[in-house]
């Protein structure tokens, strides 16, 4: 992951990473909150893997990465509680 103008440059001149994603996007977060949602177990948290990220067609991706710790999203309920 990066957002340096020279890896950007070097894969537009074809001597970046071999195997690259390019995305764009905005997330914003308040001082301390996405600390505070990871404390929450407020998301699904994975090691990165380079067989989801490249060889994992990107309709599968979400499944894919939540079977890695052991969740299946249809199982999923679109609303919280407690137990």
């Amino acid at each position: 992951m990066t957002t340096s103008r020279d890896i950007l440059a070097a894969m537009a001149e074809g001597r970046g990473p071999e195997r690259a994603l390019v995305t764009l996007g905005y997330s914003g977060w308040g001082a301390g909150q996405i600390e505070t949602e990871l404390k929450e177990n407020a998301w699904l948290t994975a090691d990165a893997n380079e067989h989801i990220l490249f060889d994992t067609p990107i309709e599968q991706r979400w499944d894919a990465a939540a079977a890695l710790v052991g969740v299946t999203i249809a199982n999923l309920t679109s609303y919280s509680g407690r137990a």
